[in-house]
C-alpha cells in the first residue's frame, strides 16, 4: 500500500505568492459523480483540484472518463447525464466571466481559405471588447501568433482537404492562437496532441506550458491528453489518472512512478511512465496479451489495488486537505 508517498512539492497554498491569489483561478472539485441515462456511472466520486501556474494533465485508456472529466470541469456537461459534487471555483460555485475561460476542442473547426493572420484577426475582432481599438486587436491578434510560434506562417493559408496550407501541428496552435484572445486565466484542452507527431506534439505542449507563466500571471491549464511522449509528459505539473471512471492517481507527476513502485507495478529503466502506467490500468486488451505482465495478475485486480491503495494513501489525504484550503484562504 501507498502509504509513504514523499509530500506533493508546492501543495501548500499559503506560501504562494499573493499574485497567484489575487489574478490566478483555483479550480476544486469534491465527490463528483456523472451518470449517464440509465443510472450508468460514468465518473465515480473524484477529487482533486488546479493552481495557477500550474499544468494539469488528465490521462487514462480510452473510455476511461478523461473527456466527461473535462467537460465537467468546464461546465460543458451535457443535458442527457446527471452531475453530482462541487466544482468550485476561487472556492466558490460561481460562473465564470466571460473571456476568464477557454476551452479547446480536439478537432480544429477552421475556414481553410483564410491566412493565419486573418482567421486570428477576425476572431480577435468578434471576441474582444468594442471599447478596444482596431489597432489595439490587431497587436493582440499578431502577439498571439508569435506567442504560439507561427509568425513564419502569418500569412499562410489554413488549407483543407484538396488544398495545401498548415501542417497538423500549426493548426492545432492556430485553434488555441483563436481561445487565447482574451488572455485567458482558465484553459481546458481536450486532446491538444491528436493525430500530431512527437515532434509536433511537443512543440505545441511546450508552447501551452509556457503560457501557464505568461507575463508573471499564473494561468490554470487543463488537458486531457491520451498518450504522451516522455518530453511531453514532463512538461506536466500534476496528473489525473483514470480507469473506469475512478481515480487511480492524482499527484505530482514526479511522485507517480514512486506511487505504482510501492504498490508492486514499477516502471521498466529506459521505459516512458506515461506508457507503463496506462498499460498497466488498460484491461481492453488483457485477453490478447501475455498475463506475464504486471506480475501475473488480471488487469481488474491490478486497478482495484491502485485505486484503494490512492484511496488509503497519505497523498490522498493531502489532497483533501489542500482542496480545504484552497477554499479557506480564497
Amino acid at each position: 500500500m501507498a502509504e509513504n508517498l514523499n509530500p506533493m512539492p508546492g501543495s501548500n497554498t499559503g506560501s504562494r505568492s499573493n499574485r497567484f491569489m489575487e489574478d490566478g483561478v483555483f479550480l476544486t472539485w469534491d465527490d463528483l459523480w456523472v451518470t449517464a441515462a440509465g443510472g450508468r456511472p460514468i465518473l465515480q466520486g473524484l477529487a482533486g483540484y488546479a493552481h495557477p501556474g500550474e499544468l494539469l494533465a488528465i490521462m487514462g485508456p480510452s473510455g476511461c472518463g478523461k473527456s466527461t472529466l473535462l467537460d465537467s470541469l468546464a461546465g460543458r456537461q451535457g443535458p442527457k447525464t446527471r452531475q453530482e459534487g462541487d466544482i468550485l471555483i476561487n472556492g466558490r460555485k460561481q460562473a465564470l466571466a466571460y473571456g476568464t475561460s477557454a476551452y479547446v476542442t480536439q478537432d480544429d473547426a477552421l475556414i481553410s481559405t483564410l491566412t493565419v493572420r486573418e482567421a486570428v484577426y477576425y476572431s480577435a475582432q468578434l471576441q474582444l471588447p468594442d471599447t478596444m481599438a482596431k489597432s489595439e486587436k490587431k497587436e493582440r491578434a499578431e502577439t498571439t501568433i508569435r506567442e504560439m510560434g507561427l509568425q513564419d506562417a502569418m500569412d499562410t493559408r489554413i488549407g483543407g482537404w484538396g488544398a495545401k496550407g498548415l501542417s497538423g501541428g500549426q493548426k492545432r496552435r492556430v485553434s488555441i492562437c483563436i481561445e487565447i484572445l482574451t488572455s485567458p486565466k482558465l484553459l481546458f484542452l481536450d486532446e491538444p496532441t491528436s493525430g500530431l507527431d512527437s515532434a509536433a506534439s511537443y512543440y505545441v505542449m511546450s508552447r501551452i506550458a509556457s503560457l501557464s507563466q505568461k507575463d508573471n500571471i499564473g494561468r490554470t491549464i487543463i488537458a486531457s491528453i491520451h498518450q504522451p511522449s516522455s518530453e511531453v509528459f514532463q512538461l506536466f505539473t500534476n496528473l489525473y489518472l483514470l480507469s473506469a471512471g475512478k481515480t487511480v492517481y492524482f499527484g505530482p507527476v514526479s511522485a507517480a512512478n514512486e506511487f505504482f513502485a510501492l504498490n508492486g507495478f514499477p516502471c521498466p529503466s529506459l521505459q516512458n511512465p506515461s506508457d507503463h502506467f496506462l498499460k498497466t490500468i488498460n484491461k481492453d486488451f488483457e485477453k490478447d496479451i501475455e498475463l506475464g505482465f504486471a506480475n501475473g495478475i488480471p488487469t481488474q485486480e491490478v486497478i482495484d489495488i491502485l485505486v484503494k491503495s490512492y484511496k488509503s494513501s497519505d497523498i490522498y489525504q493531502m489532497v483533501q486537505k489542500e482542496i480545504a484550503q484552497i477554499c479557506k484562504q480564497i
